[in-house]
């Protein structure tokens, strides 16, 4: 499939997007030297995307289903205000182990909290009172509907949910995996669901930016 940005133009984006703290590039030293999928992190794209939607949602509350390495959790806890708090989760311990030793060194660690199991049971088990303002879904893809319709009515009025991953590469024209078919039903959920608006955007495998209504 031809991409939509030649690599010129995607290494455009990169310089023209305001570059992270030093402690992102050795994150993604020591991530692409660890794990065996390190193209799972987020770049400097989206977790500049990241934390400028925390910052200009004014949100104090994040949810973030699928930890990894640590490194978008961080982007947008630079962009919390103090008292702030971000509540990340994973399944992959070995991940998570990274993610806490580059969280203890940054001066925005403290705001995270690392709720290591099942995301799904985790929300779950939250007070039906719970409000949160901004969730980032980068997890599991077959059970991306199951994770939004479950953080959906703990999302404020005006809240975010930011799905990543939602062009899949191109196979949203084809699906063909339960993975494959787990994002282009998220897609199409969000796209005709009347409780929020939503714009799907073209940022590195696709974000899908909804707000509730």
């Amino acid at each position: 499939m031809q991409p939509l940005l030649s690599r010129e133009l995607e290494d455009y984006v990169f310089s023209h997007t305001k570059p992270p703290h030093d402690l992102f590039d050795e994150l993604r030293e020591v991530t692409y030297a660890s794990m065996s999928s390190p193209n799972m992190q987020v770049g400097r794209v989206e977790g500049a995307l990241l934390r400028t939607l925390v910052a200009i949602s004014g949100a104090r509350r994040i949810l973030e289903i699928g930890t990894f390495t640590g490194y978008s959790a961080l982007s947008m806890a630079e962009a919390l205000p103090p008292g702030g708090r971000l509540v990340t989760c994973d399944i992959d311990a070995a991940a998570v182990s990274i993610a806490q030793r580059f969280f203890a060194r940054s001066p925005h660690g403290s705001k995270i909290v690392v709720q290591l199991g099942d995301a799904l049971e985790y929300v779950e088990s939250l007070p039906e009172q719970e409000e949160i303002d901004l969730v980032f879904l980068d997890a599991d893809k077959s059970r991306y509907v199951a994770y939004y319709e479950a953080v959906l009515p703990h999302v404020r009025q005006g809240g975010l949910i930011v799905a990543d991953n939602t062009l899949w590469s191109g196979r949203v024209l084809s699906p063909q995996s339960e993975d494959d078919k787990g994002i282009t039903a998220f897609n199409d959920l969000v796209t005709r669901d009347p409780r929020v608006d939503n714009v799907l955007l073209a940022v590195r495998d696709g974000v899908m930016l909804v707000r509730k209504l």
